[in-house]
């Protein structure tokens, strides 16, 4: 007799979850080790800014094709195979002597990290009711943001005492766990062994109940494409994306750096991070709980993920206050803030995208629209680069506080827009 697990479906936006936190992690430790990985290999601001170019080139392309190959080879395979390759890549980067090996490294790394991304909100498609989905979104989003958090405190003291090298060794001995309690959950929910009755039911009552998750489809690549671009909605959010996500990357690739060289912290002090990155985690938890309870009290499933946005677009733009704070504990109080509105939001985005895009293009979908994001985290990374060069961090800090009301203004409209299904 086969074991029946409750709530079989939350266990796997916990999954996600996971693999959201190894995302993260190795994704952030390489920003948390700027300064001493600049001052060991002799590496100046631009060529940091072309590592973390590398990074975000691959992503953007992955983007596009892991999209398409999620609907292919459906969630269980494809988010296998994206986090063995980043886990190789981020294991191999603590052997880099060479500004060209980290360069490569971290494009192989974001050709794997991209897929994680396009592969979950599939994942939360397949499994969970519109009522759940912004919780889902926000448990597996919040595991990057637990990861960022964690990654600071590893750095502390993983490279304050056995060096920088060793901090990218920590995490792929967890992938490996990761792994076979991956390939041992994921199923398709019309057919799972594990699942209880009572939860096939409820699914099934709400139409989530999907009887397979790999594509059969007959439709050509260019037809699906050519539908997939000529929807609106879909460049809509992809601009979204582009214009706020460039917050939460500032966060993970600049802010260190900021803190290290305006506010004189040093590879120690850094670790302070966790505290925003802490507050991030909140934010994409919070944030899904907010727009589902409305969801639940009868809201529209999109108005209810755009009222919670209508917040965070208010509270964002403290960022400008930053430059002007005298100290240290000051900023960090308003970066935590910044930093739940930014992931509340981005939480949000997330959701109105599983909600308003059909299920058989999704992962096709999202990859495009995620696409905005990886475009929009390179042209701040160039911009800040020139910026700290050339003028100051003031200016940047400047530039950010109008992009969440700016994309709030892009997408209002969507509130009334129907489920997909």
């Amino acid at each position: 007799m086969q074991l029946k697990i409750p709530h079989l479906r939350w266990l796997v936006a916990f999954a996600l979850f996971g693999a959201a936190v190894l995302n993260y992690t190795d994704r952030n430790v390489l920003g948390l080790l700027a300064v001493t990985i600049q001052q060991d290999l002799h590496i100046t601001n631009q060529q940091y800014a072309s590592i973390v170019n590398s990074f975000l080139i691959a992503y953007t392309a992955a983007n596009l094709l892991s999209g398409r190959v999620v609907d292919k080879l459906g969630v269980r395979a494809s988010l296998a195979i994206f986090l063995g390759v980043w886990t190789a890549a981020n294991a191999m980067t603590g052997l880099a002597w060479s500004l060209a090996q980290i360069c490569a490294l971290r494009f192989i790394l974001g050709l794997g990290e991209a897929g994680c991304y396009t592969a979950s909100p599939k994942a939360v498609c397949e499994w969970f009711p519109s009522a759940e989905r912004g919780t889902a979104v926000g448990i597996y989003s919040a595991g990057g943001a637990i990861g960022a958090t964690l990654a600071p405190v590893m750095v502390a003291v993983v490279a304050v005492h056995f060096g920088w090298r060793w901090v990218f060794a920590v995490t792929p001995m967890l992938a490996a766990f990761w792994l076979l309690l991956w390939l041992w959950l994921y199923r398709p929910t019309a057919t799972h062994p594990h699942m209880t009755e009572r939860e096939a039911r409820y699914l099934a009552a709400h139409q989530v109940f999907t009887q397979r998750t790999v594509e059969t489809s007959t439709e050509s690549e260019l037809s699906r494409w050519g539908r997939v671009l000529r929807e609106p909605l879909i460049w809509q959010l992809m601009l979204v994306r582009l214009i706020t996500d460039p917050i939460w990357y500032f966060f993970q690739f600049w802010f260190a750096k900021y803190l290290q060289n305006v506010r004189g912290l040093d590879q120690e002090g850094v670790g302070i991070l966790w505290t925003i990155f802490a507050a991030a985690t909140a934010g994409f938890i919070l944030g899904g709980l907010l727009s589902g309870q409305l969801i639940k009290r009868g809201q529209n499933p999109a108005a209810s993920r755009l009222w919670v946005m209508l917040g965070c677009a208010g509270l964002a733009p403290l960022v400008g206050l930053i430059p002007s704070l005298p100290r240290v504990g000051e900023v960090i109080g308003i970066s935590t803030i910044v930093a739940f509105a930014a992931t509340a939001w981005l939480s949000n985005v997330t959701a109105l995208v599983v909600d308003l895009v059909p299920q058989r293009i999704l992962g096709t979908a999202f990859g495009v629209i995620a696409c905005g994001s990886a475009l929009g985290g390179l042209l701040m990374n160039q911009a800040v680069a020139w910026f700290i060069d050339h003028r100051s961090y003031t200016d940047v800090f400047h530039l950010m506080l109008i992009v969440h009301p700016l994309a709030l203004l892009l997408v209002w409209r969507l509130r009334h827009r129907a489920n997909a299904g």
